[in-house]
């Protein structure tokens, strides 16, 4: 009996604690703070900066949902134009046609038009988990497409993918050589923390980070309609994906510095 009140009113201080975090991490996720980073990070950016403008580059068709969720809902609460650069068509098991029609449908429910969506099919960038993808290839494509959508801002993932997937790695790599804008990598967590839904929230907030999205409950529902739009990838660990994923609730990312010696904008 002592043991199963211990646990009932430590597991309710847990909730007290996370529901505290919770608004204390908003002071990490307004516009004005992202705007500093932009800022103290960009090299080309004017004054006054005129707007958030954020491209956002994935490996495949649903790691917008499945992964960003929150960061791009964030996003369009500050009112920030976002671009999406998908950099394979996720054809992996042939289903890259359709994949491609799922990404545009579930940036729409995302609020990204399918004019700023844009889906690269290079043989070179096969989705292969087996195959690495060439850094030069990568930083000359987010390069090209920073300046036609005049981006300050660029999200993807940090060097361990979320999930250690190749082509997740290959763009972080890619993206360590340019010095256009600020660069958040969403970070990678161990696998308990990865699976503890929005429990994770209090862990994070002990962690160093530089930007955090949070869902609400309306937020959640977005995203999560979102990823039903890849009817292709809904197998049944997806769902439990869905309830237990800490990616779903919580983001937080990195400002990663570029490396010595990087490519420039002409």
């Amino acid at each position: 009996m002592f043991v199963a009140v211990l646990f009932v009113f430590t597991l309710t201080l847990y909730f007290i604690w996370t529901k505290n975090v919770f608004s204390q991490c908003q002071k990490k996720s307004d516009s004005a703070h992202l705007i500093t980073l932009i800022k103290q990070e960009s090299k080309n950016v004017s004054e006054p900066l005129d707007g958030i403008r954020a491209l956002l580059v994935i490996a495949h068709p649903d790691d917008e949902c499945m992964f960003f969720g929150p960061a791009v809902l964030k996003l369009r609460q500050l009112g920030a134009q976002i671009h999406v650069l998908c950099l394979s068509t996720g054809n992996y098991y042939h289903e890259g046609q359709w994949r491609q029609k799922e990404l545009t449908g579930s940036c729409g429910v995302l609020g990204i038009p399918a004019s700023q969506v844009t889906i690269v099919d290079n043989k070179d960038l096969p989705d292969d988990p087996a195959v690495t993808w060439s850094p030069h290839l990568v930083s000359s494509l987010i390069l090209k497409h920073i300046k036609e959508s005049l981006a300050n801002l660029v999200l993807s993932f940090d060097g361990t993918g979320v999930s250690g997937h190749a082509n997740h790695i290959a763009i972080y790599r890619g993206l360590r050589y340019i010095a256009s804008c600020c660069f958040l990598a969403l970070q990678s967590v161990n696998i308990i923390r990865k699976y503890l839904s929005v429990l994770e929230l209090p862990v994070s907030w002990m962690c160093t980070f530089d930007f955090c999205c949070i869902t609400g409950l309306k937020e959640y529902r977005q995203a999560k309609k979102a990823m039903f739009c890849h009817h292709s990838q809904l197998l049944w660990y997806r769902y439990i994906y869905l309830l237990v994923s800490r990616y779903m609730f919580i983001n937080t990312f990195q400002v990663i510095t570029q490396e010595e010696g990087n490519f420039k904008i002409h």
